[in-house]
């Protein structure tokens, strides 16, 4: 049986200009999984991230744990987070607010709690296809064009690895719960309840070979279960 290791990104910069680049205890949550690995002796034979900068700026800090010491990770975009910002200013326009269109998240949610709203309707609106992007949103993704590219980047990851191999992936919530649905199969609308629910830096574990896939590890967070580590768990 083969291995697809999945780990969130570390903490992005939530509230800043750009939100897709790591904070500093985002990169600190990574390192010290990057260590406890090292500490016992895990490694990986391959390592694959999205394309956005926080997915790399993770895979980067796990290189060391990557067997054949790769220089970069071997990039795959449908390992790539739905385009959040897109749907928050559609979301916001359909209800009679004006988004700003140069600022990241309609520059007008700064507060975390009321921004997890906002986002929870916007993407329950997106499942629904009740969406309607404009020229104001080049960007916008629907939902089942989404669903479709994570499941064939998965799935294409899968047909190159096989024979026992461990494959570390370095990408986002929204597609660690698409694999999990890929396994499980569960409906659409809680693809999104569990996305909220996935740690920066936590660690899935599904196992694949001989026509099975099973899930054998969700949202674990072994390097950060230890006194004075409270800290570096978040969500965002």
């Amino acid at each position: 049986m083969s291995e697809l290791i999945f780990v969130r990104h570390g903490q992005a910069s939530f509230g800043q200009k750009s939100y897709d680049k790591l904070s500093d205890l985002g990169i600190e949550q990574v390192r010290i999984l990057a260590r406890h690995w090292q500490l016992v002796g895990e490694e990986f034979d391959h390592i694959y991230a999205g394309s956005l900068l926080r997915q790399q700026e993770t895979a980067q800090e796990l290189m060391p744990v990557v067997k054949s010491s790769p220089v970069e990770p071997e990039t795959h975009a449908g390992l790539n987070e739905y385009n959040g910002d897109s749907l928050i200013k559609i979301h916001l326009r359909d209800i009679g607010e004006f988004p700003d269109p140069e600022s990241e998240f309609g520059g007008t949610i700064n507060e975390a709690r009321s921004f997890q709203q906002v986002f929870e309707e916007a993407t329950a609106k997106w499942i629904r296809d009740e969406l309607e992007p404009t020229e104001l949103e080049p960007n916008f993704e629907a939902w089942g064009i989404f669903k479709e590219r994570v499941y064939s980047a998965l799935d294409h990851i899968m047909a190159q690895h096989s024979g026992g191999s461990r494959v570390l992936i370095s990408t986002s919530g929204g597609v660690i719960a698409l694999a999990l649905q890929r396994v499980l199969q569960f409906p659409d609308d809680q693809v999104i309840q569990t996305n909220w629910m996935v740690h920066n830096s936590s660690v899935t574990r599904i196992r694949y070979g001989n026509g099975k896939i099973s899930l054998t590890q969700f949202n674990s967070l072994p390097h950060l279960e230890k006194e004075g580590m409270q800290q570096f768990v978040t969500y965002r």
